[in-house]
């Protein structure tokens, strides 16, 4: 897949590939520097994709690595290209009013196939009402108006894509999360509705972590995990408030994938979800 890949997932599958190449011709990366004359933070930025590499660089590092065959390099050259395509994100506004990683997410959902989703306090931003989203934002006093602006604009076009894409989502939400009420019952209740929608869609499965599940070990940050199809072109984003994270490690992603599973596994049926999730609504809009 090459054709329409977004620039974060063309640059990741890059930097895979040419890691990949090299330990297969058993070099360091400090040996490919000093056989191109190059920094080694060159190699170091290629291989972690902070950077993008030129078609020259590319074709001399293929031909380096004893990678020769002539479709397998076409189609490198190929990603490499898309690696340097500009998007949307990229417009002086975004830059301005998102971090690094949010920018990356941003590229990343469009290109999942499968995306797991764990959030112990909040409805996952991309799926947020726009009652929901202004009441959030507006109780955010770390943020500007400008910054405001620009997150409501982005949660719903996130919300846009998630309601359109053909990727799988998996949610796991703190039962807190139904209790919580933000904006109040009005807000509340036309959300509740919403997230009750989307258990009937086919590429949505929602369970609710009861409160009778006990004491959990990711209670304290949201996270999702995004899979490309390959588990090792899986990345992982932790959310904060002003300090989210795009995490690459293999380890760390594991250790969070099985954290969701675990939560998963004692999480509340989907049928048993919608109807809590219903029960609340109902509670709710009768005040």
């Amino acid at each position: 897949m090459v054709s329409g890949e977004s620039p974060a997932v063309a640059r990741r599958r890059l930097r895979l590939a040419l890691r990949k190449a090299r330990e297969a011709r058993g070099f360091t990366q400090g040996q490919v520097a000093e056989d191109f004359d190059w920094s080694l933070s060159k190699v170091q930025r290629i291989e972690s994709g902070d950077v993008t590499v030129s078609s020259t660089d590319l074709k001399a590092l293929l031909a380096h690595y004893d990678v020769t065959d002539a479709k397998r390099v076409q189609q490198l050259v190929e990603v490499a290209r898309a690696s340097r395509r500009k998007g949307w994100w990229d417009q002086p506004q975004y830059r301005e009013h998102l971090t690094a990683a949010t920018l990356q997410l941003l590229q990343f959902e469009t290109e999942a196939s499968a995306i797991r989703v764990y959030n112990p306090a909040l409805i996952p931003g991309f799926l947020q009402t726009t009652g929901y989203a202004e009441m959030i934002l507006k109780n955010w006093e770390q943020l500007s108006e400008a910054d405001r602006a620009v997150r409501f604009e982005v949660r719903m076009r996130r919300r846009e894509l998630a309601l359109t894409t053909d990727s799988q989502y998996y949610l796991v939400l703190d039962e807190s999360v139904l209790h919580r009420e933000v904006g109040g019952p009005e807000v509340m209740v036309e959300q509740l509705w919403e997230l009750l929608r989307l258990t009937g869609i086919l590429n949505f499965r929602v369970r609710i972590l009861p409160f009778g599940a006990g004491a959990h070990l990711a209670m304290l940050n949201p996270f999702m995990v995004l899979d490309f199809g390959e588990e090792e072109n899986a990345v992982l984003y932790l959310e904060a408030q002003m300090a989210d994270e795009m995490v690459n490690s293999s380890e760390r992603i594991r250790l969070y994938r099985e954290r969701f599973e675990a939560f998963w596994d004692v999480a509340l049926t989907e049928e048993d979800t919608a109807s809590l999730i219903r029960a609340k609504a109902e509670k709710l809009r009768s005040k």
